[in-house]
């Protein structure tokens, strides 16, 4: 794990701009998401996967196996602590490579398609560099989208994945275009979007959750929300959750970095309060 001990807020960006996006793309992600952004990149992670699920032929699957709605605390667990694998470990480490090996034996069993897989990946890439320029505390450097994109490709072709667009540009493209041609309303979308809201909502007081709720509706644009068939929120919530997200911008601007790492895959999880194995993840009724 890569160490980067420094008072001065910009030492991490200014290390990063000495470095090379494909040769040190592992090292830039990670410098990203445990010391820049970890809680926006956490959130935009979520969304990211959420986005996923406005796909019909992917929500479909999904709700086809009924772990979201069974078992969805887990299913989340188990997706973050397999991404946080690969992200915080590196995809060539020895974790990294048993998170991906876990995730192609889990993914094995169904018939999904190429293009649905780029999309998945596509959204790794681009969804948190979105969040990070509507509400980072500062602008994105050039050297972070590229070693993003180089990053995940590298995931991408480590799990057989064919014909990913080669430039950060053809594959954004690919990704817009995805989304505007596959977005369209089903139930299992509705489905697949509840039980994930609901896992959401789970972590949050029952009487405030009717207000979460909302608040996770004025975060979905509309092409999205539509996917979901989900009403839209009054502008209320719109100004109080980007607002909120601006507020937090500014007061990260203007208070100490980070000195040590936050990892996700070192801190107990709801379904793994006292650790985990790579290789018990996966649906309960086939690991237990």
């Amino acid at each position: 794990m890569i160490m980067f001990n420094s008072s001065k807020r910009y030492a991490v960006l200014n290390h990063i701009k000495t470095l090379d996006p494909v040769r040190d793309n592992q090292e830039i992600v990670f410098l990203v998401g445990a010391y820049e952004y970890p809680w926006l990149t956490q959130r935009a992670l979520e969304f990211a996967l959420f986005r996923t699920y406005a796909v019909p032929s992917i929500s479909a699957l999904l709700d086809q196996t009924g772990q979201f709605k069974q078992y969805g605390q887990r299913r989340y667990d188990d997706t973050s602590l397999i991404i946080a694998e690969i992200v915080e470990h590196g995809y060539d480490s020895e974790r990294g490579r048993a998170a991906i090996k876990q995730m192609n034996r889990l993914h094995g069993r169904f018939n999904i398609s190429n293009d649905d897989y780029l999309y998945v990946l596509s959204t790794f890439i681009y969804e948190p560099i979105r969040w990070h320029e509507r509400y980072g505390w500062r602008e994105i450097h050039e050297i972070e989208r590229l070693a993003s994109y180089h990053f995940w490709c590298e995931v991408g072709r480590r799990m057989g994945m064919k014909h990913i667009p080669p430039t950060y540009a053809d594959f954004e493209a690919f990704n817009i275009a995805y989304e505007r041609e596959h977005f369209r309303y089903t139930e299992t979308n509705r489905r697949v979007g509840d039980a994930t809201i609901a896992i959401f909502l789970g972590w949050f007081p029952k009487i405030t959750q009717p207000f979460i709720r909302q608040v996770i509706y004025s975060l979905l644009d509309e092409p999205l929300r539509e996917a979901f068939g989900y009403p839209r929120p009054a502008r209320f919530f719109y100004v109080l959750s980007h607002r909120g997200l601006q507020f937090l911008r500014l007061l990260k601007r203007y208070t100490p970095p980070r000195k040590t790492p936050y990892t996700i895959t070192n801190k107990p999880s709801r379904t793994y309060p006292f650790g985990y194995r790579i290789e018990q993840m996966g649906p309960i009724d086939k690991r237990g």
